[in-house]
């Protein structure tokens, strides 16, 4: 199957949750038009109180649908948007991608920054989420629950567009939390 997109999400205020479109437009530097966390520093809050000022590195959240799926199967009841996405996709497993990683999605060119980090936001949003989105292993923390990019080409993203990976030079650096 070839990755693409399965769906779009995107809210103008600071909730769990994004509202669906067909559409998003993607500003270069920014992130999504409309969304609240566009903007070239910091916007998600708790980050905000630190340093208003640091570069913002999660302009665009990528959530592979697959992860989504197989919440479902475990009784979830999950839908697009609803785990704070801008972008579900399907067909590329984004978690192990490194950091640096270009994805060509529509017209937009985004580049890979880090892992979600989840909150315990999920969790209140359905009890038992958070268990199954950052599972402890022997080898650490392992985290599920989407990856951050920043804009570097803005335009159109488009339900059923496809996703492009273009992997940075070596050595490769596995995705952090950001």
């Amino acid at each position: 199957m070839s990755a693409r997109v399965r769906a779009l999400s995107r809210d103008g205020r600071h909730r769990f949750s994004k509202e669906g479109t067909g559409e998003i437009r993607v500003l270069a530097g920014l992130g999504v038009e409309g969304d609240a966390h566009c903007g070239a520093t910091v916007k998600h809050r708790s980050r905000v109180r630190q340093d208003p000022s640091q570069p913002n590195l999660r302009q665009v959240h990528l959530l592979p649908g697959e992860i989504l799926d197989g919440l479902n199967a475990e009784g979830f009841d999950l839908g697009p948007g609803l785990l704070g996405e801008n972008v579900l996709t399907e067909g590329v497993d984004l978690h192990a991608l490194p950091c640096g990683t270009l994805l060509r999605v529509g017209e937009v060119l985004l580049a890979l920054t880090g892992l979600r980090n989840p909150c315990s936001q999920i969790e209140k949003f359905r009890p038992g989420l958070l268990a199954r989105v950052l599972e402890r292993r022997p080898e650490g923390l392992v985290r599920r629950a989407g990856v951050m990019s920043v804009v570097l080409e803005g335009g159109a993203i488009r339900t059923g567009d496809a996703i492009v990976s273009v992997l940075p030079p070596l050595p490769h650096h596995p995705l952090e939390r950001v």
